[in-house]
């Protein structure tokens, strides 16, 4: 697989590598308290209850405070989850929803334990991070990689999801994280694309899944107090996007490693030889 050593369009954020960072807590996941392979998704209940559903169901929502930013949470208590849940699980191979709270790189960021998993639905509007305070994004940004889950739907395909690049490799498949910046509630009109995978390349060997943790610059969504995540696919039914809509997050508002900004060097290069 190939990987796209930076996630956001380097004409877009390589300026911002010189900006100096803002000054802003990282949510790095490591001071929540998990068992070894476990997760926490709000089954516990310990969010606020809302009124009940269309069929009688109670959402459970929170924004948990990690490190400095609020993570929204919504639980059902007819078992469902929606937004960010906190994992350590280590699964790579496992196929399938059971395997839902696994990044592909079989742990965090680093070597790190713990990481988030973002689950978005396009029923909810609970992908999203709360900051303390409006706050100027230049030089931070996240690690982002695929749920176990969601790579090897796309690799092989399932009964929902279909095997990107189809039975000739030519299909012009595409997996989509968008990040977009608010203020106050209001939308700024700042976002970034980023794809955890890409096969719409005319040479074949060019496509890729992400399944190393990616850093991805957030300077170009300015300065916002609010992220809120959404995602996409080639791939949609009648009821939606096919693809499990899954990703991986670490390292939240963290500055990037010395090797992060020789990569995005590289990024740029590559982003521009295959640009068709």
């Amino acid at each position: 697989m190939k990987i796209i050593p930076i996630g956001v369009s380097a004409i877009a954020g390589i300026g911002s590598l010189f900006v100096c960072p803002a000054s802003a807590a990282v949510a790095t996941f490591e001071t929540f308290s998990l068992s070894p392979e476990s997760h926490w998704d709000g089954s516990d209940l310990s969010g606020t209850a809302g009124v009940p559903g269309f069929f009688g169901e109670i959402a459970y929502t929170q924004n948990r405070q990690i490190e400095g930013s609020g993570f929204r949470n919504t639980y059902t208590d007819w078992g469902s989850w929606t937004g960010f849940a906190i994992s350590n699980h280590t699964d790579t191979i496992t196929p399938g929803p059971g395997n839902q709270y696994s990044a592909i790189t079989g742990g965090g960021a680093s070597g790190s334990a713990n990481y988030a998993v973002g689950y978005y639905s396009t029923y909810e509007t609970s992908t999203n991070v709360t900051l303390g305070a409006l706050t100027n994004l230049s030089g931070l940004g996240a690690s982002f990689t695929n749920t176990t889950y969601a790579t090897l739907d796309m690799l092989s395909g399932s009964t929902f999801g279909k095997k990107f690049g189809g039975v000739s490799g030519n299909d012009a498949d595409w997996f989509k994280l968008t990040i977009s910046g608010y203020a106050g509630g209001v939308a700024t009109g700042s976002f970034i694309d980023f794809y955890l995978a890409d096969f719409r390349f005319a040479d074949n060997s060019f496509d890729y899944l992400v399944d190393e943790w990616t850093y991805v610059d957030f300077s170009p969504l300015g300065s916002v107090d609010e992220l809120r995540f959404s995602m996409s696919s080639s791939d949609n039914g009648g009821s939606g996007m096919n693809t499990p809509s899954y990703f991986a997050m670490d390292n939240f508002l963290a500055v990037p490693e010395p090797s992060s900004l020789l990569l995005g060097f590289a990024g740029l290069g590559l982003f521009l030889r295959r640009k068709r």
